[in-house]
């Protein structure tokens, strides 16, 4: 969800279906790691991604997934 575009954590929490505790920790991991950023604006949190290449590495990720998904469409 962050590749499309910067969301409050009540967006991520939503659009993944997790509970409020659980986003917690990812964005506790994922911010240990520096792959993203947060800011606070009273009680919303505003989380972003902090590094460009986890964008392009999710792009291809992505990509790799569609192509095995054709591949195993073809031998059902």
């Amino acid at each position: 969800m962050l590749e499309e575009s910067d969301r409050w954590a009540s967006e991520l929490q939503e659009g993944l279906a997790i509970s409020k505790a659980n986003l917690s920790q990812h964005l506790s991991i994922l911010r240990a790691a520096g792959v993203v950023q947060t800011r606070r604006n009273g009680k919303q949190l505003h989380c972003k991604l902090a590094m460009p290449e986890v964008k392009k590495a999710t792009a291809i990720f992505r990509a790799i997934l569609k192509s095995q998904m054709r591949e195993n469409r073809r031998w059902i």
